[in-house]
Order: C-alpha cells, then sequence, then structure tokens
C-alpha cells in the first residue's frame, strides 16, 4: 500500500490570493501566508514577530485597536476596512474577515487588498460630486471651495490651491488658494514647475509633503491643482492618480465656466469699448426705478450722441472711429461715479443712468462736465480729434416714471440739442 505525503495545510495557503495571519494577544504576528509579502511588501520572515498596529496607518489606529479588542472580546468581524503602509511607503486599502480562536489565543484573519476597488470608488464619486458642483455652483470660486471638500474626502488636503494660467499674457493668478502656513513663493513656485513641464509634482518631505498635478483641457495646460500635507501625511501613487482624475474633471469644468462667462459677458456688454449695451441698461434701469420708487429717490438718464462722428470715419477710416469710441468711453467713465452706468447703446450713441440724486441741477452739471471733457482734444500717432456731444437729459420722476418715457424724452430732448434747442 502506498503511503502519501501529508501537504501542511500552511502551503494551501500560500496558493491564495488574499492573506492569511495569525496575531497572538499582544498583537505580533505569529503566521503570515505568501501573499501577505505581495499585499505588504515585508517577507514573512520580516512580518512574524513584528507589531501588527505598527503597520497600520497612524490615522486608522486607534479604530483598528478597537476592533482587536472587540474581536478578542468573541465580537468577529467579517468586513472590517482600514490602511496599512507597504514597505515602499505606499498605502494600501485592506477589508479583513477576522475572529478570534480561543483555542489558539489567537486572532486569525484573512486580508484582501481592495486598494483598486477604493480608487475605482473615488474616481466615480469624484466624477459625480464634481459634475453637480460644476452645475450648483454660480462661479469658479464657490466650484473651487467645492472641490477643495471633494478632494479632502480622499487624500490629505489641509492647504490646497489652484493656479490657472493665462497663456497670453504668461502669467499665473490663485483664485482660490487655502494655506494657513503658506511659505512665501513655496506654492508660486511649485505650481510653476507644474505648469511649465505638464507633469505631476509629488515631494513627500517630512516637514511638509505635497501633491500637484496640472489642469489639462483640448487647448493645452491652463492651470494646475496643489495639496499640501500639514499633518505631514506622505502623498502615495494612488493619491496622485486620484487628483489628475480629478483635475481633468475640474479643468473640463472651469472651461465650461469660463465659456459660460464670456457668453454671459458678450450678451450684456459692448465688444468695443467694454461698456454695458442696451439690454444690460435696460436691467439697470428696470432695478434703479423699483429702489427710486421704494425709497422716493430720483434719477437721471442722459442721452449722448456724438455730433459729427460719420465724418471721422469718412476721413480717418473706421480704426480711428473705433478709437475715438473708446476714448469716448473712458472718458464719460470719468465723470461719473462708479454706482452709476455708461452704455453704448449703437453706434455714436451713449446713454447714461444716473441714481440717488439729491441736487435739481447734478445731471445738468454732470452734462457740463462731459461737454467739457469730449472737447479736449484726442489724439493718435499724427491725428488729432475734438468732438462735440448733444446730450438730453430726463428725470425721473419729473419726465417720466417708466423707462419707456423717460428714453423717449431724453432722446426728443437730444435731437432738441442738435437742433440748437439747448439741453432739456
Amino acid at each position: 500500500m502506498e503511503s502519501r505525503t501529508v501537504t501542511p495545510v500552511s502551503s494551501f495557503f500560500d496558493l491564495l490570493l488574499d492573506a492569511v495571519c495569525a496575531v497572538d494577544v499582544e498583537g505580533r504576528f505569529v503566521f503570515v501566508s505568501a501573499a501577505c509579502e505581495r499585499i505588504f511588501g515585508y517577507t514573512a520572515e520580516e512580518l512574524v514577530g513584528t507589531s501588527m498596529i505598527e503597520l497600520v496607518l497612524p490615522a486608522d489606529r486607534e479604530r483598528t485597536l478597537k476592533a482587536a479588542a472587540q474581536i478578542m472580546a468573541g465580537e468577529p468581524k467579517p468586513h472590517f476596512e482600514n490602511r496599512y503602509v507597504r514597505k515602499d511607503g505606499q498605502v494600501v486599502h485592506i477589508m479583513w474577515s477576522a475572529r478570534w480562536s480561543e483555542v489558539d489565543r489567537l486572532r486569525i484573519a484573512v486580508a484582501r487588498d481592495i486598494t483598486a476597488l477604493k480608487l475605482a470608488e473615488a474616481k466615480q464619486a469624484a466624477l459625480y460630486a464634481i459634475s453637480e458642483a460644476a452645475h450648483a455652483t454660480e462661479d469658479l470660486l464657490a466650484l473651487f471651495q467645492r472641490v477643495h471638500q471633494i478632494v479632502g474626502e480622499w487624500l490629505p488636503a489641509q492647504s490646497f490651491c489652484v493656479a490657472l494660467y493665462d497663456g497670453a499674457r504668461d502669467q499665473l493668478s490663485f483664485p482660490y488658494h487655502m494655506d494657513d502656513r503658506r511659505a512665501p513663493g513655496n506654492v508660486d513656485g511649485h505650481c510653476a514647475q507644474i505648469v511649465r513641464s505638464g507633469q505631476p509634482l509629488l515631494h513627500n518631505e517630512a516637514e511638509a509633503p505635497c501633491l500637484g498635478v496640472p489642469l489639462s483641457s483640448q487647448n493645452g495646460i491652463i492651470g494646475a491643482l496643489l495639496a499640501k500635507s500639514s499633518g505631514g501625511e506622505r502623498y502615495t501613487g494612488h493619491d496622485q492618480d486620484l487628483l489628475q482624475f480629478v483635475s481633468a474633471q475640474v479643468a473640463a469644468a472651469i472651461e465650461r465656466k469660463q465659456l459660460h462667462a464670456r457668453l454671459q459677458y458678450m450678451a450684456r456688454y459692448d465688444q468695443l469699448t467694454h461698456l454695458p449695451n442696451r439690454g444690460f441698461l435696460q436691467e439697470r434701469l428696470k432695478a434703479a426705478l423699483g429702489r427710486a420708487r421704494r425709497e422716493q429717490g430720483r434719477l437721471a438718464l442722459l442721452y449722448v450722441d456724438l455730433d459729427k462722428f460719420k465724418q471721422v470715419n469718412d476721413n480717418f477710416g473706421h480704426a480711428v472711429g473705433d478709437l475715438l469710441l473708446q476714448e469716448v468711453a473712458r472718458r464719460l467713465q470719468q465723470c461719473v461715479r462708479e454706482t452709476d452706468t455708461v452704455a453704448r447703446i449703437g453706434g455714436d450713441e451713449f446713454v447714461i443712468l444716473l441714481e440717488q440724486l439729491h441736487l435739481g441741477d447734478a445731471a445738468a452739471q454732470v452734462a457740463d462736465k462731459i461737454r467739457r471733457l469730449l472737447n479736449e482734444p484726442m489724439v493718435w500717432d499724427e491725428c488729432e480729434l475734438s468732438i462735440m456731444p448733444s446730450i438730453g437729459i430726463a428725470l425721473y420722476p419729473e419726465n417720466g416714471e417708466e423707462a419707456q418715457q423717460l428714453f423717449k424724452h431724453a432722446d426728443e430732448a437730444m435731437y432738441g440739442m442738435k437742433r440748437g434747442a439747448g439741453v432739456h
């Protein structure tokens, strides 16, 4: 009769993809299967006799010890998750199935590496959260604040900044920067390096670990994200992978927000002078009339038309005409307060909305100031021009209580001025 060699049970454990280990009452490894080296980076010889808790990520140690005590009290833990630090410094996510053997006085556990699963879950959650934030937030600052919160849920980001790169001006700006311990020039230098190289940056210095990635779009590098661990917790390759994924979503959201802002601007502002256009003026006038009615206040509309502007275009060309309109816009803004509105409503016609007028002749004083300032010579290269405006004034409530009435009165007063009937 043939005799069969009995294979030790431990050799079967070595065939498993999951790791099997046993820990004594003092928390030291007394047995580990071969898979432990693949998961934790340490050989069986290195692990046996080592304290289990020393390998646990410091942030997870307290709850790990609590779970160990519950297991030793007879409460199995079939799905306990924590994080360990590998021999190479990488952090791995582990799911444990563990129970206490009273006979052997050992904790017997099976460990499964779920790092890839956790990264995939984090990416999916980040994609959803950033998509939600991009639609829910009104502006980029609110979006960046939410992105900081999202990133902080998965990796150390006590300090976090968003840098945007203006390629036309070769300038970096920092619309969001949350860092109570900022070292001057440090963040700027890191972000500049990321933008120039187009590559991630991972520094794990003991005092200030930091992780940065470029914000990349179809149009190139538009900025950078930079996170710093003020608690000294080191960053890993998985952290870098996650932040790069986040940065792609953020870059797309930034471009959508910027495009929306540009479209909004184009819909509300004159492209030549960058003054509010007719539609935006109507919005502001409607709001101003509402305030004036509630507060029993006074306001005025000044309708400004540039006399003989067509001759400027005919004699000097449209390029000079455009320069003149831009200079007129600048001078008109100098004549009013920041709370007032100067709008270009078409061609050589401008309308000024003056709010909260306390003196009866305040609007006429502004009109006089405009005439004096616009009559001063405007010089471009060898071209010197002076221009005289015709200005019509409509007062609320004297000349009308509705926007249409005020526009009509100011327009008629302006044409009366052109005919030499004076300003009304």
